[in-house]
């Protein structure tokens, strides 16, 4: 049987931290590629343009005029810091380049933040050892009378540009719940129950809970324990990798009814009779839900979905 259970604001959970990772090939093009391995040469390599301008790091092209790059300049790793920010993870400035027209972005370091203004002279500080990446440019630290010298002729040595540049783009984040998931993962976590919400006109019960029905538009009001016992109606079986897996394929993924609900939920279909034979899995098949050891509050608290053997279905 399914059980009515009004929402308490307590037991409702915010939000959670959670991760994109990704890896990510950047292809800088010839000015830039030049510029990132002219770093390990420890030489900062600008672009000229038709109307004059010097850009650091060098550009294919002017991002203001369009101009495209005439010849390539060698600058002083000296500058001036025209604006700067500071977090917990340390300091961010903006730095012009002696002799530049633009200033760009780059870590301001063995600094105190509470004595930096304003046109505070800063010089560049080289990577210990160099990688091919922008790092190699570890970044500017404050100097009262750095060496310096106005944009010249490129060296006849220009090194080859990088081609392309492998990194991992990762993003921290909070992901907020709302009232509706977060009642849903609250119960997943905490107390191993599953829980819909009751349309109020056409009385179906949706999984993942929702603040409309999606069939009648009309606003739900009950919450509902449901089983975590249910039917397949689809399924199939995975045999790429693709980034974000949490399992190795194959494996199978299916929607699933749960006893109760109206609505199918998505997951995962395991244990030992799905992985003795995957292909055995198919519609109307009767599973039940093996929760993790994790506690996470995500429907990861399920493990996944077993076969439940006939004589144990309590259907």
């Amino acid at each position: 049987m399914t059980t009515i259970h009004h929402a308490d604001p307590s037991e409702t959970m915010e939000s959670m931290p959670a991760q994109i990772s990704m890896p990510y090939t950047l292809t800088p093009g010839q000015a830039t590629g030049i510029f990132l391995a002219e770093l390990r040469n420890r030489r900062l390599i600008g672009s000229r343009h038709g109307d004059g301008t010097i850009l650091v790091p060098a550009q294919d092209f002017c991002g203001s005029t369009g101009e495209p790059v005439t010849d390539f300049v060698e600058v002083a790793a000296a500058g001036e810091l025209q604006a700067f920010t500071t977090t917990a993870r340390g300091t961010i400035g903006m730095v012009l380049i002696d002799g530049t027209s633009t200033p760009f972005v780059h870590q301001i370091l063995q600094a105190d933040p509470a004595a930096l203004e304003i046109g505070t002279r800063v010089e560049a500080v080289w990577a210990v050892e160099a990688t091919g990446t922008f790092l190699d440019l570890a970044g500017f630290r404050p100097a009262g009378n750095p060496n310096t010298f106005e944009p010249r002729e490129s060296p006849g040595d220009l090194a080859e540009p990088l081609q392309q540049v492998d990194y991992r783009m990762t993003l921290d984040y909070q992901h907020a719940y709302g009232q509706y998931y977060g009642t849903l993962f609250d119960g997943v976590k905490n107390s191993r129950r599953i829980r819909g919400v009751r349309c109020s006109e056409c009385r179906k019960v949706l999984l993942p809970p929702r603040s409309h029905c999606d069939v009648c538009f009309a606003r739900t009001h009950e919450w509902i324990d449901v089983k975590p016992t249910g039917t397949i109606q689809a399924c199939s079986v995975v045999h790429i990798e693709f980034i974000g897996q949490r399992l190795t394929p194959p494996y199978i993924y299916a929607e699933i009814v749960l006893d109760g609900s109206s609505t199918r939920l998505i997951h995962m279909v395991g244990g030992d009779a799905a992985n003795a034979d995957k292909h055995a899995v198919e519609p109307g098949n009767r599973v039940r839900a093996v929760w993790s050891e994790r506690r996470t509050g995500s429907l990861a608290d399920i493990e996944h979905f077993e076969l439940l053997p006939a004589d144990e279905d309590p259907s």
